[in-house]
């Protein structure tokens, strides 16, 4: 018997092949979305993850502004924050989030579901989020993704 064959091979950062995807979200769920992203930027969709590696690939999301939401979110749900100073606690709505700026939205929801360390936040370095349908990426050869 080969005991060599039982070893685990373990990903290093020079083996993983970085690809570019992009993800139109027009009439996507955000949630459902933002899982996706947030899977394919870890690297877990590949047979080689390793969890204290950047082995994922990098996303382009076009479309944001046309995100959906269930329910009756678009009223009820509230970003809080706090600016520092006493009494600064402040809550914007999602739908002026929209307004101002589609593209946190998206970043909002894929950076609550990544690791909350410094791996985590070199990973959300691969995701590219655009209001439109244009994006700057054309030069890396970006994969479409239908979901």
């Amino acid at each position: 018997m080969d005991f060599l064959s039982f070893k685990t091979i373990s990903a290093k950062k020079s083996s993983c092949l970085k690809s570019w995807i992009i993800i139109d979200a027009k009439n996507q769920i955000l949630g459902r979305l933002s899982t996706k992203i947030a899977c394919i930027i870890m690297g877990k969709h590949k047979p080689f993850f390793s969890p204290n590696i950047n082995c994922g690939d990098h996303v382009i999301v076009i479309n944001s502004n046309k995100i959906k939401l269930t329910g009756k979110k678009w009223n009820n749900k509230k970003y809080i924050y706090y600016t520092g100073y006493p009494g600064g606690q402040k809550a914007i709505s999602i739908q002026n989030l929209l307004n101002k700026d589609s593209r946190n939205i998206i970043y909002k929801s894929v950076k609550g579901m990544l690791p909350k360390n410094r791996l985590g936040r070199l990973i959300f370095k691969n995701l590219h989020v655009y209001p439109k349908t244009e994006h700057n990426h054309e030069a890396q050869k970006p994969i479409l993704l239908k979901l």
